[in-house]
C-alpha cells in the first residue's frame, strides 16, 4: 500500500499544481483581460500558451497511460468514468485547437471579440477543472481499492522511468542574455570573426 499511496501523491501534487496554473490563468482572464476593449497579440499569445500548457501537461498522460489500463484490467465498473474522464480531456484539446487556430498571433479589438476569447479560454479551464476533480474525488479512491499492490509497484516504476527519461533528454536551455556565460559565449564568438 506504501507504493500505491506514493503514487497517488505523486499524481494528487500534478492535480493540486495544474488547478493552481488554471485557477491563475482564470483570474488574469477576469481581473485583467475581461473588462478590456482589446487585447494586444502579446497578451492573446500568452492566453493561448499559459492554456496549451495546461492541456498538454505530462499529468493527463501519466493518468492515461499509467493508471487507466491498471483500472480497465482491473474492473468493468470503472469504464463510465475512464471515459467520462478522455472525453473531458479530448474536448479541450479540440476547443484548444480551435481557440488557437482563431486567436493566436492576433489582437482584437472590441469588448465583444475581447469577452467571447475570454469565455472560450475559460470554458477550456472549466473543462479541466471538471476532470481534475472527476480524478481527486472519483478515480483515485477507486483505484486504491481495485488495483492491486504488484500493479501499483509497475505503475510507480513506469512513471519513474518516464521521468528519468524526460530529464535525461530534456533539451538544454540557452543562457539568458544578461548573464556572464551567455556575455562569454558572445564576446568568444566575435572574438573569432575578427581574427
Amino acid at each position: 500500500m506504501l507504493t500505491a499511496t506514493y503514487t497517488l501523491v505523486a499524481l494528487s501534487v500534478e492535480l493540486a499544481s495544474l488547478r493552481a496554473s488554471l485557477q491563475s490563468l482564470q483570474k488574469v482572464l477576469h481581473t485583467h483581460f475581461s473588462e478590456q476593449y482589446s487585447l494586444t497579440e502579446g497578451r492573446i499569445d500568452f492566453a493561448c500558451e499559459t492554456l496549451a500548457r495546461a492541456v498538454q501537461a505530462p499529468h493527463w498522460s501519466k493518468v492515461d497511460q499509467h493508471l487507466f489500463p491498471v483500472i480497465y484490467d482491473a474492473t468493468d465498473a470503472a469504464d463510465d468514468l475512464l471515459q467520462e474522464l478522455k472525453q473531458l480531456h479530448q474536448g479541450a484539446e479540440r476547443q484548444l485547437a480551435e481557440i488557437e487556430a482563431a486567436y493566436a498571433g492576433r489582437a482584437l479589438d472590441g469588448a465583444d471579440a475581447v469577452a467571447t476569447f475570454c469565455g472560450e479560454v475559460d470554458g477550456v479551464c472549466r473543462d479541466l477543472h471538471e476532470r481534475l476533480e472527476r480524478e481527486e474525488r472519483a478515480l483515485f479512491p477507486l483505484a486504491r481499492t481495485v488495483v492491486s499492490g504488484e500493479a501499483w509497484f509497475a505503475i510507480a516504476n513506469r512513471m519513474l522511468a518516464h521521468e528519468a527519461y524526460i530529464k535525461e533528454n530534456r533539451p538544454m536551455r540557452p543562457a539568458p542574455a544578461a548573464s556572464a556565460i551567455a556575455r562569454a559565449v558572445k564576446a568568444g564568438q566575435q572574438a573569432s570573426v575578427t581574427v
